[in-house]
C-alpha cells in the first residue's frame, strides 16, 4: 500500500497580488472610479468579510469582479472600520449612570494601518502588469498613493482568505 504525504507548504502558496490604496473616498465611489479606469466591473458583494478581535466583531465591505475569460478575480476590500464599544460602568461619580460609547478602529491588515483599501487580484498565473494597474488607479482624483504590497511579508495574511 502506497502512502501519500501532503506537506503544509503546498497549501501556503500565495496566488494573488495585492495593491494598497490610500484614499479618503467612500468605497462605492472608489469602486466606480476604478471601473472607469480599468477594464473591470466591480460590484458590491453580498458577503462581507467578518473579523473578530479583542475589541469586538466588525464587517469589512467588499466589491468583486470575476473575469471568467482570464479566470481572474478582483476584490476591492476596505481595510479600516470603526467599532463602537460601550464603556465599563466602573466609576461611582456624577456620570455613573451614563452609558458612553467609544469608537475604535479595527484593521483587516493591521500592519498597514494607513491604507484605506486593498485591491486583491487572485489567480494571477498569467502575467499582469501591477505597475500599469497602479498607475491607472493613481489617475483617480482623491487617491493619494497606490503601491504593490508583497503578500509574503504580511503577518495577518489569513484575514485575506475569503
Amino acid at each position: 500500500m502506497t502512502v501519500h504525504k501532503l506537506h503544509l507548504d503546498e497549501f501556503d502558496e500565495i496566488d494573488y497580488q495585492l495593491i494598497a490604496i490610500h484614499s479618503p473616498l467612500e468605497d462605492y465611489r472608489l469602486a466606480y472610479f476604478i471601473n472607469q479606469n480599468l477594464p473591470i466591473n466591480l460590484k458590491k458583494s453580498n458577503s462581507n468579510i467578518h473579523i473578530n478581535s479583542k475589541e469586538g466583531e466588525t464587517q469589512f465591505t467588499r466589491f468583486i469582479f470575476e473575469d471568467e475569460k482570464k479566470d481572474i478575480a478582483w476584490n476591492l476590500i476596505q481595510n479600516q472600520n470603526d467599532i463602537f464599544v460601550s464603556s465599563q460602568p466602573g466609576n461611582q461619580g456624577l456620570f455613573a449612570e451614563s452609558n458612553n460609547k467609544f469608537s475604535t478602529k479595527i484593521y483587516l491588515i493591521p500592519e498597514f494601518k494607513k491604507v484605506n483599501y486593498f485591491l486583491k487580484i487572485e489567480n494571477t498565473e498569467s502575467a499582469i502588469d501591477i505597475s500599469k494597474i497602479a498607475n491607472c488607479i493613481k489617475k483617480i482624483n482623491n487617491v493619494s498613493t497606490v503601491y504593490a504590497v508583497e503578500a509574503e511579508k504580511i503577518k495577518s495574511k489569513n484575514n485575506l482568505i475569503f
